[in-house]
This record gives C-alpha cells, structure tokens and sequence, in this order.
C-alpha cells in the first residue's frame, strides 16, 4: 500500500520553486559564525541584515553529504528508533506549557513531576518508541529546564527521548550527561539518546539559538530533525503549492545549515506545515489539508533521499472522543502509507492547548490499528489453506480447525481500548466510552510499579550534571 499526492512534475516544481526563493529571497541568519561559513561555502551574504542567498550548488553539496539513515537509542540500547530504514516511529509530545489531567477539565502549568509521570506512560506505551517530555515545566528557570528534564527522562524511560532544548551553554550539559550515561564520548556519540530539533521560523527565518546549540551537539555528531510550521494563509501563501515549497525551502536552508555546521551529519526532512483557520484564528492541527500535507511532505522529503518526519495522527479536539478518531486516524494513515519515517507529537490536547496522557493513550491505540492495517499479508500456501477449504467443503466451518488456532492471532488485531462487547455485555459493564476506557487504562499504568530503575552510581551523576547546570545558568 503506497499513497501519492504529488506527481514527478510537481515534486520538481516545488523543489524549483524553492531554489528560487533562497537564491532571490534568502533566509535571515542571526548568527555571525554561521554567517562567515555560508560566505566561505559561496553563499551571498548581507551581514548588515544577516540575510543569506543559498546558491543551487550549496544545496546539492549539502544534500549530498547529509546524513540520511541514523539511529537514536534509549537508555536500554536495545530499544531503538531508526531513521532512513523503512521503519514507523512514534513519539509523544516534546513538551506542553499546560497539562489537563482530565479532559474537559481545568488546565494548570506542567511541572518536573509530570515529566516522570509522562515517561512512566511512554515507556508502558507499545506503539511510542521515542518517549517525550510531554511538558515543559513552568517552575524551572528557562536557562537549566532542559538538563533537569532530560534527567528525570533517563531515571524514567528506557527508550529513546525527545525534549525541548534551550541554548548552547544548556546543551553542553546535555552532551555531558549523554556521555556519563554511556561510559566515554566514543559511546556517547554511537549510542545517541535524543537530538535537538532545528525549528525555522516561518516565513525564512532562524531562531539564534536554534542554530547556535547545534555547534554544542555536533560534538557528538547528534541528529537534527529539521521542522519548520509554515501555516498556510499567515506566515505562507494560502495556498497548498505555496506553503510546501516555502516550507520546503526552510528546510533545505537548514539541510544547509547542518552541513556547514559539520559535514556529515545526520538530517530528517521535518515536512510539518499547516494550514491556519480563518475562521477561529489559530493552526489546524488535522484538516484535510494535513492529510494532504503529510503525504506530500513525505514525498519531497523521500525526493532527497532523507527520512521525514511529518505531523499527522493529531486532532483539534480537546479530548479522545470521534473526532479524535476521525482526524488521528486519517492523517496517520495516509502518511504512514506514504513512507515517513516518524509521526508526532502525540498526546497533546488541542492544537498545543496542553498535554492529555488520555490522549496519549488513545493515539497508540490509533497507531497500533494502522500498523495492523499496513502490515505485510502473508501470501504462503500454508496462509491460503487450500487444503483446510477442501476438508471443510460447501457449508462447513473454520471455526473448530487447527489451522484457525494457529492462525487467528497474527492475523487479527486485537483492540485494548475499542469496544467490540455485545450491547448488553457493554451495558453491564457500565457503557462505558473511549475516554473513561483512556482513563482507566491511564490509571492501571500508573498503579504499576515502576520497572527499570537506574544504577545508583548514574543517579548521582545525572544529579550532579543537573545541581552544575543550576549553579551556573540558574
């Protein structure tokens, strides 16, 4: 199952388009050192308002050596995310301002102790193989907040993490705590536990710092998912071809970046635009322009060889309900079709209106059906059961046959949150729907006992990397 948006002719007209617009228009590059690289590599440079014109030749040059295929590994390196090798990744949310602990209910500022709750979720999760932060505490200056939560997500998560950073003098401390995690630097940057994300800020925009820390983090030659949120209609044009190929033009600016930064560096094409609603004022999350988006981001991204993350799997509602159903399962499968390599973010409430562990919940559910949905058939002689058809004959059943037994459990999917009970069955048990299903999924997990704990002697090295980083940037 393969799903297209995009034609042969399209795909090149967007990339064309996109070339024009940083060689005419440019991107603005607030950062002196990335400025005399780009002057070094060719590039027409405006030092007097930082604006820089990206030839043809630099983007290839860039594309060319980018990393393509890279893996992140969890504190357990058996447990992996793998990018640019045919795999699905999920992950949950990087981080939330607010967190609702029940849908529908008040929202409050996320805290540190929600990080452990929502790592104690993601890591139970079968189908978020990338566990996320899901908050981005509030009580913790701007300056450290990262290196206290990536702490807390190693004592909680065995798999690899996802996190918001902050700036160069933060992600030294990031790139030290990797290190002490995995013994010495040579491991460190084998066995990478997350990477920074490199958000362009549409329109053809980038943020100093999102640039600066990557010099701090390609000491360990750490990954960079590129993710501008180009939004159809304000800060791209109201149209889907504009969007993409301006949207496609920030990120090979940043393949760009990457490279000048350290060649050979591992990239992942962030196809994430949106469209914004006129109607209320504020991004679509799940239209049917994100279908769209997703499948036809995947397949500019696919166009340069790299791996692609795309935001699909998402909904505008505010809790697991139909619509959540409707807009999560659409856009995810569609994409999923398509090729990416890494779906997110899951677990958020609304469009970045707060994180929802219910949610969360609920989109592994999704995932786990449009895995099953697009999983590989099994066309063997023993799958048909020619044999089995025979014996049983016209009118006869499957129902008692060994063949069945054998069978029935890798070929059906088996929902732990939807409701397939008989309606009486379902009425005893209280008719129930999803979200009270979500919610007491949610609560058994959290009842389990924590499984995993980290060796003490890492404990204390994580916690003096945290207590340094507070003395110095707190």
């Amino acid at each position: 199952m393969k799903t297209q948006a995009l034609t042969d002719r399209q795909i090149h007209r967007i990339d064309e388009t996109s070339r024009e617009i940083l060689q005419r228009v440019g991107v603005h590059v607030p950062h002196e050192e990335m400025l005399s690289r780009f002057v070094e590599a060719g590039a027409a440079v405006d030092r007097d308002t930082q604006i820089v014109r990206i030839p043809p030749e630099l983007i290839d040059r860039s594309l060319a050596s980018a990393g393509k295929r890279f893996t992140i590994y969890g504190r357990d390196v058996d447990k992996t995310a793998e990018f640019g090798a045919g795999k699905r990744n999920y992950n949950s949310i990087a981080g939330e301002a607010m967190w609702v602990d029940t849908p529908g209910g008040q929202r409050r500022y996320a805290t540190l102790a929600d990080v452990m709750t929502a790592c104690r979720v993601g890591e139970a999760l079968d189908h978020i193989n990338i566990v996320g932060a899901m908050t981005d505490p509030q009580e913790l200056p701007p300056a450290y907040r990262c290196v206290a939560v990536m702490a807390e997500m190693i004592r909680h998560t065995t798999k690899p993490i996802h996190f918001w950073l902050h700036d160069r003098a933060s992600a030294r401390y990031l790139v030290e705590m990797t290190i002490a995690l995995r013994g010495d630097e040579r491991a460190a940057e084998q066995y990478p536990i997350f990477y920074p994300f490199l958000e362009p800020i549409s329109p053809l925009r980038f943020p100093l710092d999102g640039i600066d820390l990557l010099f701090e983090t390609a000491r360990l030659n750490l990954p960079v998912p590129i993710g501008p949120m180009a939004q159809m209609g304000l800060s791209a044009p109201a149209t889907l071809a504009g969007t993409m190929a301006l949207e496609n033009a920030e990120i090979l600016a940043g393949v760009c970046i990457t490279q000048l930064i350290r060649e050979g560096m591992g990239v992942c094409y962030g196809g994430i635009c949106h469209a914004f609603d006129m109607q209320t004022t504020q991004l679509i999350f799940a239209g049917p322009e994100q279908a769209i988006f997703g499948v036809a981001m995947t397949q500019m991204g696919k166009h340069y060889g790299l791996p692609v993350y795309v935001n699909v799997g998402l909904t505008d509602s505010k809790r697991p309900d139909g619509q959540a159903g409707l807009e999560a399962g659409a856009t995810l499968m569609l994409a999923a079709a398509a090729g990416a390599d890494v779906f997110g973010h899951m677990g958020i409430s609304g469009v970045d209106q707060a994180t929802s562990l219910e949610m969360l919940i609920f989109q592994d559910e999704v995932i786990a059906y449009v895995e099953s949905a697009l999983r590989e058939i099994d066309f063997s002689d023993e799958a048909f059961g020619l044999s089995e058809i025979v014996d049983a004959g016209p009118g006869g059943t499957f129902i008692d046959r060994m063949h069945t037994a054998e069978h029935f459990r890798k070929e059906l999917w088996f929902p732990k949150l939807l409701d397939r009970q008989f309606y009486q069955v379902w009425a005893d048990g209280g008719a129930t729907d999803t979200e009270h299903r979500c919610r007491q999924r949610r609560d058994d997990l959290l009842a389990a006992p924590e499984a995993n704990p980290i060796p003490p002697d890492l404990d204390r090295a994580i916690t003096e990397i945290v207590a340094a980083a507070g003395r110095e940037l707190g």
